[in-house]
């Protein structure tokens, strides 16, 4: 079978893959990030590439449209905006899944041709708290190490990282390097008690927000304990003597921490000379994420630790292309090519190898910012390219209603029915993963490539091309007649050529006679190289600065609210929303409570919980748990308006950002909860796509269909309506079964002979086998023997998937740990569960943590 190399779509590690047009999906063994491993969600891709819900054709309010009448009216309304209310009154809020071509065209357009900044990304959301730490240490956004670091360090320390679920391959790499080198530390800093949790030899359960107060205590405790290497600082350091005087009035209670932690922890990374800090959402999405990420510079800064093999700070990313974006300029406060906008030497070359007709002069709209200028009416043509701001931005519904109200809108994208594509004017159909070619960069400066292994479906086209063509259309088409992704990322290359003489720590020179359709993934400016090992920095006094923070004023609220990722799925889902098997691990909106803050609502498992905010509300299924402090509760951020009635938990969050990056504080809000008293609840099993209007839905794929997760505060007065109208299915035969006693309500729907849907109702959280009402979807099952609600006799019930590659449930791996398998190992031996992907492994060992262990007497 002939494959074809190429890049996951999915998070920042960049993990290669190899592709067929029938689905086939494997590892690449030879992708130096991931040498073969996939995670879940890498592993599920052959069932995303399938053309349902597709966008096939562009769209002019809702109707289809041709390309030519399409790009005119964009080219049209864009440049009568800005011949009217001049260029800052466009817009554009592009994303980290464009390929670095993509990004390089559309920045290119709004800085150079059309002359203003305000070209924005989703990654804004993502990592801008690390790249304004990184410019104020280092002078430039410089990750300095490497994947080989986490397998060479001695201690590894997690900041604000779920590592396990949302960079599992990196994961994984960590726990084989542990396991081969048991004398190995890791050290996690969570307020949650995660599967990454599992790995580490010290879990600190940090107070939100506390991690400025901690890392200013590990360097004054460096200082005072002889520990920090001033032979170095004096050398290549500046700011050292503000800083320390700085951290010294932390207050280390601030931390929530107990003496005891605090001084294991301070021994562990004073005492280890090899030390890598990972830090990811929990350190960027806070309202002090930059200080935060210089807190910790400071430390690797003071020690030296930084620049040499198994050493140094390390921002793990979370987008497949966010460092790509960052390189090309994609932002709304970067030039091009690390260069930047307020330096006038930096745009007049920019300019002159564009040869364009201006160029920005200021920084544009940062996320936030931009779209409270849509609210305000400033922005009057709005292009949003391949995301989804309307689920993912803080104060989602509020951002929803600014979109609304920007004159015109245009997005590009590959799905047809997004919360944001329903407020377009325009939908340009985008060619996705598979389909087209380009180049990403991972976390650790590896540029891959992308490369097409299906063909182009409808009329969609490539995001560099429609982009382009909307810039010829608006009169600058000569500077814009690219041919292939090859000509831009030659001219990308070229651009950093003629920049060469700034001094930045971009350098593509060997990319300068690259085969592209060849091109082997390979880091800039070389395989293995880590910055600063030389102490050289790219300050103009050629030094690092280390940056005096202050730790923020805690408030604690009753509740406060987390949110952020599952384990198996990816942003607003809708490509992972493709794979029923994504969706067997958790397949509806959720928030994690403490049992204790459980007890207080008067709520019991399963029950539903209504959420407030100053900004909105949602309702989520209650998970009871005590990986989490009480009063912090946890929510994942994935479901939209398409998948749950009311699940979107961004329309919880507030639009308040760090005052140096713009990144959204996602991670810490204030927020009131409640019961939400349904007066029934129901789950419902069919074979087409529901569209159910319930207070309480949670839609999902699954093997033979879709599932809905259902409640309601008022009783529908007949039962056997209901079920048709939620299933769509009018002219179905019916079969009910009800019991006055227990309340409960059961319903079929058949059409000649099959079943399309079943109903179950109950009063309180239905309590069902799942997955055998799922598997009889589609089938000629009697209804009666489908009612029961519960697997064939000689069948047993799985339980709640744990293991998305296999499929393999909760109580099935109980039973296998009880007949024996008392160790990850053996229960993939007995199960498979864990032995494809890796990511279910520290669900695993939990499972064998709780499991009960027989007695000596037994």
């Amino acid at each position: 079978m002939s494959m074809t190399r190429t890049t996951c779509p999915y998070c920042g590690v960049g993990c290669g893959v190899l592709a067929n047009e029938d689905g086939t999906i494997k590892g690449d063994p030879d992708h130096p990030a991931n040498f073969g491993r996939l995670c879940s969600k890498g592993a599920s891709l052959g069932e995303t590439i399938d053309l349902e819900g597709r966008l096939l054709q562009p769209k002019i309010n809702g109707e289809a449209a041709d390309w030519d009448s399409a790009l005119d009216l964009v080219a049209k309304k864009f440049s009568a905006a800005i011949a009217e209310h001049g260029p800052e009154s466009v817009a554009f809020y592009a994303s980290g899944q464009l390929l670095t071509e993509d990004y390089y065209v559309a920045n290119k357009l709004m800085k150079g041709f059309i002359g203003s900044a305000n070209i924005d990304t989703n990654s804004r959301l993502c990592m801008a708290s690390s790249v304004a730490g990184h410019k104020r240490a280092f002078g430039t956004d410089t990750v300095p190490g490497t994947y080989e670091d986490l397998e060479q360090a001695d201690l590894i320390v997690l900041v604000g990282s779920n590592l396990a679920w949302c960079h599992p391959v990196l994961y994984q790499r960590i726990a084989a390097a542990k396991e081969a080198r048991p004398a190995m530390r890791i050290v996690n800093i969570d307020p949650r008690r995660t599967a990454t949790s599992e790995l580490a030899d010290l879990h600190l359960s940090i107070a939100p927000d506390g991690d400025i107060a901690l890392f200013n205590g590990l360097l004054t405790h460096l200082a005072e304990t002889g520990r920090s290497d001033t032979t170095y600082t004096s050398a290549h350091v500046s700011g050292v003597a503000e800083a320390v005087e700085i951290a010294r009035a932390s207050n280390l209670n601030d931390t929530g921490l107990s003496a005891q932690d605090l001084a294991t922890f301070f021994e562990l990374w004073g005492s280890t000379n090899k030390v890598v800090t990972i830090y990811s959402q929990g350190v960027n999405q806070s309202q002090s994420g930059s200080d935060k990420v210089n807190a910790i510079l400071n430390c690797h800064l003071a020690t030296g630790r930084i620049g040499r093999a198994g050493m140094g700070p390390f921002s793990v990313t979370g987008q497949p292309n966010a460092m790509g974006g960052r390189e090309v300029g994609g932002l709304a406060n970067m030039l091009a090519n690390h260069l930047e906008i307020a330096n006038a030497d930096h745009r007049a070359a920019v300019q002159d190898f564009w040869g364009s007709p201006t160029i920005c002069t200021k920084p544009g709209l940062k996320a936030v910012d931009l779209f409270q200028a849509c609210a305000d009416g400033k922005i009057k043509a709005l292009w949003v390219m391949s995301t989804n701001p309307a689920v993912s931005l803080p104060d989602a519904d509020g951002v929803a209603e600014a979109i609304a109200n920007v004159p015109f809108v245009v997005t590009s994208d590959m799905i047809e029915k997004t919360d944001t594509n329903a407020l377009a004017d325009v939908l340009l159909p985008a060619a996705g993963w598979g389909e087209k070619d380009g180049t990403v960069t991972n976390s650790e400066r590896r540029i891959s490539r992308q490369r097409a292994f299906l063909k182009t479906p409808g009329k969609a086209r490539p995001d560099w091309q429609i982009i382009s063509n909307v810039a010829a259309r608006m009169g600058f088409g000569k500077a814009f007649a690219y041919h292939s992704p090859a000509d831009i990322f030659a001219e990308y290359v070229a651009l950093d050529t003629a920049l060469s003489p700034a001094p930045r720590d971009l350098d593509l020179s060997i990319f300068a006679d690259v085969d592209y359709d060849q091109m082997l993934p390979t880091q800039w400016p070389r395989n293995g190289h880590r910055f600063f090992s030389d102490g050289q920095f790219f300050h103009p006094d050629g030094k690092a600065r280390m940056i005096a923070v202050t730790a923020p004023k805690l408030s604690k609220p009753r509740f406060a609210l987390n949110t952020g990722r599952n384990r198996d799925q990816w942003h607003t889902m809708t490509r992972t929303g493709k794979s029923q098997r994504l969706g067997t691990h958790l397949a509806e909106p959720y928030v994690e409570i403490h049992p204790a803050d459980a007890i207080e609502l008067g709520a019991n498992p399963g029950a539903i919980i209504e959420i407030e905010s100053l900004y909105g509300s949602a309702l989520l299924r209650t998970l009871i748990t005590d990986r989490g402090p009480q009063g912090q509760l946890f929510a994942p951020m994935h479901w939209t308006r398409q998948r749950s009635k009311r699940g979107t938990v961004n329309s919880l969050t507030a639009p308040v950002v760090d005052p140096v990056s713009g990144q959204p504080a996602l991670k810490t809000g204030s927020i009131t909860a409640q019961i939400y008293r349904a007066a029934w609840y129901g789950f419902l099993a069919c074979r087409h796509q529901p569209r159910p209007q319930t207070p309480y839905a949670a839609v999902a794929r699954t093997t033979t269909g879709w599932q809905v997760e259902l409640a309601g505060r008022r009783t529908p007065p007949d039962w056997e309506a209901e079920a048709q109208k939620l299933a769509g299915l009018k002219q179905a035969e019916v079969s009910i079964h009800t019991d006055p006693a227990s309340g409960t309500t059961r319903v079929a729907l058949v059409q000649d002979g099959v079943i399309e849907a079943l109903l179950f109702v109950a009063p309180r959280p239905v309590v069902v086998a799942r997955n055998a009402i799922i598997s009889v979807i589609g089938t000629e099952t009697p209804s009666l023997m489908a009612l029961a609600g519960r697997n064939a006799a000689n069948l047993p019930d799985p339980g709640a998937t744990v293991c998305a590659c296999f499929n393999v449930g909760r109580n099935t791996l109980m039973s296998a740990i009880a007949a024996g398998a008392k160790s990850v190992a053996a229960l993939g031996g007995a199960t498979c569960a864990g032995t494809n992907c890796g990511s279910c492994k520290p669900e695993l060992k939990s499972l064998i943590a709780e499991a009960p262990m027989p007695m000596a007497a037994e």
